[in-house]
């Protein structure tokens, strides 16, 4: 970070006659990552990773993270005067209780109206009084020198045997979910939400597969802001033979004239930002706030059809396959030749390639050694990167997009001798990942009401983790998706059946090592009884559980045979399509303990 960043805003907050400015990591969309047109936090703090949020005032800057990412903060931030203040503990304290031990009464503070959610903006107003809010347009226009330019990639409509629906069926899935849709015109900002309707992926963004748009539902009709010469003239016919009109992304701001002004426009107040709401009311628009706090179409996203689900079956094979080559030569080279993080990443990237469906890897891959697998969300750089020896923990965390669906999963090896209190670690953390895959639960159940049991075997040891358990996948989209999740904070939606969700319990050892244990479930029937409908999880990730840290004495016997059914499937899946070299090696590895 150039520490004359913080100074150019200073002079920008001067001359506006903001006495405090508020940057989240954000885009006009909502999107957990961002494309580096909008990586103003960033270049602000110097800070990376994904979930942040910095408050600059005349004479001081704190940056406000969570526990994934206290390590690699305090590394980024050292030197850069700003503060880092640690979402989650007592003593943190809040941005709006910061900003009013650090201004007077009469002062204003700045936000970028796009980048506020209308919920954000008034839960902000309300805890900042009697301080005031001012919404202004990007400031970063102004003072960001040779600012990266928008994402100009190429996006494409993603063929009917993926996706399993057209978008006029999803279309009329919204219409029923809405119900009387008559006189009703409804925004999407969340590119995800847009992808998916329209069946339409992109690379605008790392690792999310979708291109940057705004989208109107006028039923029937579809609007659809993007950059047109992303797209080409096939998909374009496509879009237009299914009722969308297509304008220019820039466009957005004139989007009253694209409707009828005697209708009700229905928005989100998670999701829709006080720019298009201010839009709104300077037009007259009469508005209604949707009921379903998540949205309707994040619900339909996540429960996956037949088609999505085969895809996502089949994209796990793929993955699997690609991870037994890996661990293969990872096992064949450790020791004999010089392996550092960044060539695990690198050699990973190379096997998943190789399929024809590969699109790209859904997050940073987390190739983590030692000390470093204790930082939740380590990405090694060139600055951080280290040698793997076989001495400690490697932790992998990884995922891959492909056409027919998105994986996630964490593999930790050990490559020495581990200790006794590595064996524990390592057996408690499996079992918390076991419990959960073999949890059966009734229809109704919530991810809050089933996180305990990953962390049970861990808590009954005096020990924790502090992230989430699960989080919910997209369908060659987002690798976190929405809106179920597996964690201790309480959530309001109920598990489903088609929703697919992680199960990542987990230990980190500051100084040491972590320990991550990931595969994706699979929300299915169990059985039916008196007593009402019961559900159950299906795991669909398929590569060796490495049990070289195992102690099985610390196993129950349902767990060794939840184990062993899942090492013989993955046995079963893999093996027909690998050479007898490595059919011989995944045998071994996927033996009955």
């Amino acid at each position: 970070m150039n520490m004359n960043n913080i100074e150019k805003l200073r002079s920008y907050m001067r001359k506006e006659k903001i006495d405090a400015f508020i940057i989240p990591g954000n885009d006009p969309h909502f999107s957990e990552y961002v494309a580096d047109y909008w990586k103003c936090r960033e270049w602000i703090s110097g800070f990376t990773g994904s979930a942040a949020t910095v408050a600059v005032t005349c004479n001081k800057a704190a940056l406000w993270t969570d526990s994934r990412y206290f390590l690699q903060a305090e590394n980024q931030l050292e030197g850069s005067g700003i503060e880092l203040k640690k979402i989650g503990l007592d003593e943190t304290e809040t941005i709006t209780e910061w900003l009013h031990s650090n201004l007077n009464a009469n002062a204003k503070t700045g936000i970028d109206e796009k980048l506020f959610s209308i919920i954000e903006y008034e839960d902000l107003q309300n805890q900042l009084l009697p301080l005031k809010l001012v919404s202004v347009s990007d400031p970063f226009v102004e003072i960001w020198e040779n600012r990266p330019e928008m994402p100009q990639n190429k996006a494409f409509l993603l063929n009917k045997k993926f996706c399993g629906k057209t978008s006029t069926e999803k279309l009329k899935d919204i219409e029923t979910a809405f119900g009387n849709t008559k006189d009703t015109v409804y925004i999407i900002s969340a590119l995800d939400e847009i992808a998916w309707l329209f069946n339409l992926r992109g690379s605008d963004i790392d690792y999310n597969p979708v291109a940057i748009a705004y989208a109107i539902i006028d039923f029937p009709n579809l609007h659809l802001f993007i950059d047109t010469k992303k797209i080409s003239s096939d998909d374009m016919k496509t879009l237009t033979a299914n009722n969308v009109q297509l304008h220019e992304y820039n466009d957005f701001i004139k989007f009253p004239e694209f409707i009828d002004n005697k209708k009700t426009v229905t928005i989100n107040r998670k999701k829709t930002s006080i720019y298009v709401y201010n839009i709104l009311k300077k037009n007259n628009l009469k508005t209604k706030i949707e009921t379903n706090v998540n949205g309707i179409i994040s619900s339909l996203k996540s429960i996956k059809n037949k088609t999505e689900i085969s895809g996502f079956r089949h994209a796990m094979i793929a993955d699997g396959i690609a991870l037994t080559k890996f661990f293969i030569w990872l096992e064949q080279n450790i020791g004999k030749t010089k392996i550092t993080e960044l060539d695990v990443s690198a050699k990973l990237h190379e096997f998943r390639a190789k399929n024809k469906l590969f699109a790209g890897e859904s997050f940073e891959t987390i190739s983590a050694y030692a000390e470093h697998g204790a930082i939740v969300h380590y990405e090694p750089t060139e600055e951080t990167d280290i040698e793997i020896k076989k001495q400690s923990f490697l932790l992998i965390d990884s995922g891959a997009q492909y056409l027919n669906g998105t994986t996630d999963i964490t593999r930790t090896l050990h490559l020495g001798k581990p200790s006794a209190a590595e064996k524990t670690d390592y057996t408690l953390v499996l079992k918390g990942n076991l419990a959960l895959s073999m949890a059966k639960f009734p229809k109704g159940t919530r991810g809050t009401q089933l996180d305990m049991l990953a962390r049970q075997p861990l808590c009954a040891n005096g020990k924790n983790y502090r992230h989430g358990t699960g989080h919910g996948i997209g369908h060659f989209l987002n690798v976190h998706e929405g809106p179920q999740s597996i964690r201790m904070n309480e959530n309001p939606v109920v598990l489903e059946y088609g929703m697919i969700t992680s199960n990542e319990p987990g230990i980190y050892i500051t100084g040491k090592y972590g320990i991550r244990i990931e595969n994706l479930i699979l929300c299915k029937p169990y059985k039916t009884t008196d007593f009402g409908e019961f559900m159950q999880f299906e795991t669909i990730s398929l590569a060796p559980i490495d049990t070289k840290a195992l102690d099985k004495k610390l196993l129950t016997r349902d767990e060794i045979n939840t184990l062993n059914r899942y090492h013989e499937m993955t046995y079963k899946k893999l093996s027909p399509h690998l050479n007898a070299q490595e059919k011989k090696w995944l045998k071994k590895k996927t033996q009955k303990i």
